[in-house]
């Protein structure tokens, strides 16, 4: 590692990785992906070929290597033999949403009697409970399968099978102690699991779960006509929902996610799906990619639960209708606006109070309103930790209790803090895992419970305070950001957590000119480079920041300045163009 700048214009200090071979000042711009990768602890050939080139052959695994698969897939294959009633249990959010969605539309598509239940978050809140399974058991179901939850119900399948009911687990969120004594349990977070898959979506463990189902059921003696259908209806066509739930929970995208990923935006670009294809034209998406998915559908789609049910989101990735699908998709871009203008209404009040928070020195953010909405608690969170690269929590409080959302840094495990206070008694309910967490508690417990976060989170950064270094994947010479550059780089897509978009610092820029946007909060404008040609950037919130102050100041033109930020394609009036995404400068 070498450092490039002690203090940047937001006080931060760069550093980028060096590499074999190459010179002290830059890295090659013809070896940059190769570096990359080998920055990225992909080192052989070999396995650089298969990072680029990720396909579901080469990654997808048995099935039966996740505890209890086997035993999972042939108790649902008999309930669907014996024309039982199923119900699917999944969560509010896109990845419990789309988890739901494989398995309904994967049964259904079998002649299954299929049944469905998401909770919604603030009458029921995240996970089973005992009213719905009594409510499932009444209407005549014989087995409930979870989906992106389930791991932490011990009482509630207990419950369940004190009914007579059948319960399998699919989940992907850390374990308790203790595990539920449900039917099957897959999970490749439980301790005995050896699968190295734990870095799935709920929706990944769903979907090798209908793989596991399927093979199951071609292994048994069948009717003809059955035995044809089940040929014929391909799991590989859910891909589309697969990588969604992926990329919306925040997943690594490494091994089988960047393969999920990578082959479910091919099948998202197919259209096939009419509620996907008919959002993505509400939303003014054109080609599906990690972006759209995790800022358009996403948001759009997690509308539904943050406000109200979620069900009109499961409805619209289930019909086959399109003046349905078409009367949903508005109804959750519509929801979705509503949901923007309620989370910056309470992000007024929630950024004072992180101000508070950081000035007194704090390693965490944990702030906490009366009847705030629940459904913005998470995205709050994340924009808290992003501004003050802190783990966050953010809590609403009503009626005795307090519900909140948490968001972490690398580094930081916000999911373990939050089974250890639910262990300790601190809070009432709560899960998550590393980067994300949920939590309820009672008001008489808030102080105690922030006190506990700060105190985890110090031992886990060691006593130290989160860095504030940006380690660069390299420095180049700003003549070298061109399109061909932009052209090689988007081989290591898909983009995501656990394998971002590189980041570079560009050396020899001039600033030529900038001007605001968006309302004022945004700066675009150029950059002149060694090679004589104008490097086009845009700046996000960076008005009134040391950044957008020296970019609007005409007396600072032609000033030479070192860039940080990603290297992007711009497509404008149909010419396409390379855009430098800027994060940070120094003088």
């Amino acid at each position: 590692m070498r450092k490039v700048v002690d203090k940047s214009m937001l006080g931060q200090t760069w550093a980028v990785a060096t590499y074999p071979g190459e010179d002290d000042a830059y890295s090659s711009v013809d070896n940059l992906l190769q570096n990359i990768l080998i920055s990225r602890g992909i080192t052989d050939m070999a396995a650089m070929e298969r990072f680029l080139n990720p396909s579901i052959k080469d990654y997808m695994p048995d099935p039966s290597v996740l505890h209890d698969m086997d035993k999972a897939a042939a108790i649902i294959a008999d309930s669907l033999l014996n024309n039982e009633k199923i119900a699917i249990y999944g969560d509010y959010d896109v990845d419990g949403i789309t988890s739901t969605a494989v398995f309904v539309k994967y049964l259904k598509a079998l002649g299954g009697n299929v049944v469905w239940h998401l909770p919604t978050r603030e009458g029921e809140g995240y996970g089973l409970n005992k009213k719905a399974i009594e409510e499932i058991a009444k209407s005549g179901a014989t087995l409930i399968v979870t989906v992106d939850c389930g791991i932490s119900g011990v009482e509630e399948i207990g419950y369940a099978k004190s009914l007579g009911l059948k319960v399998v687990v699919t989940d992907h969120h850390s374990p308790d102690a203790i595990l539920p004594d449900a039917d099957a349990v897959v999970n490749p977070k439980r301790i005995d699991d050896t699968s190295e898959l734990n870095y799935l979506a709920g929706v990944g463990v769903a979907f090798l779960a209908v793989v596991a189902l399927r093979r199951e059921l071609r292994s048994r003696n069948l009717n003809p006509v059955l035995s044809e259908k089940i040929k014929e209806i391909n799991p590989m066509n859910y891909l589309d929902l697969v990588a969604l739930g992926t990329i919306c929970d925040t997943m690594p995208l490494i091994g089988l996610n960047r393969a999920f990923v990578a082959t479910g935006l091919k099948v998202l670009g197919l259209r096939n799906n009419l509620g996907l294809h008919t959002l993505m034209n509400v939303a003014g998406i054109k080609k599906p990619s990690v972006y759209a998915a995790g800022f358009a559908l996403g948001p759009r789609l997690n509308a539904a639960g943050r406000l109200d049910s979620a069900a009109p989101a499961l409805d619209l990735l289930l019909t086959d209708n399109p003046l349905i699908a078409n009367d949903l998709a508005n109804k959750l871009h519509q929801m979705n606006q509503e949901r923007v203008d309620i989370q910056n209404s309470i992000m007024l009040s929630a950024g004072d109070m992180a101000k508070k928070c950081c000035e007194s020195g704090r390693c965490s953010l944990f702030v906490c309103g009366d009847n705030w909405h629940g459904g913005v608690m998470g995205i709050i969170a994340g924009r808290l930790k992003d501004k003050y690269n802190l783990p966050a929590c953010v809590a609403t409080r009503a009626d005795g209790m307090v519900n909140g959302s948490g968001r972490s840094i690398p580094g930081v495990n916000l999911g373990k803090i939050i089974h250890e206070a639910l262990a300790k008694g601190i809070i009432s309910e709560g899960g998550g895992h590393s980067a994300a967490a949920g939590f309820s508690l009672p008001v008489e417990k808030e102080q105690e419970f922030c006190e506990f976060l700060e105190q985890s989170v110090k031992e886990q950064l060691n006593g130290e305070m989160p860095s504030s270094e940006i380690v660069a994947d390299a420095e180049i010479d700003a003549g070298g950001a061109t399109l061909k550059l932009v052209n090689k780089l988007k081989a290591l897509e898909p983009f995501g957590q656990g394998n971002p978009e590189p980041t570079l610092i560009l050396n020899g820029a001039s600033l030529r000119f900038a001007t605001t946007m968006g309302h004022g909060n945004h700066v675009r404008g150029s950059f002149a480079t060694s090679s004589g040609n104008q490097l086009a950037f845009v700046g996000f919130n960076l008005v009134g920041t040391p950044v957008g102050d020296f970019l609007l100041d005409d007396a600072n033109t032609n000033t030479k300045i070192k860039l940080l930020g990603k290297l992007k394609e711009n497509e404008y009036n149909g010419h396409i163009s390379a855009q430098f995404f800027l994060e940070d400068i120094a003088v």
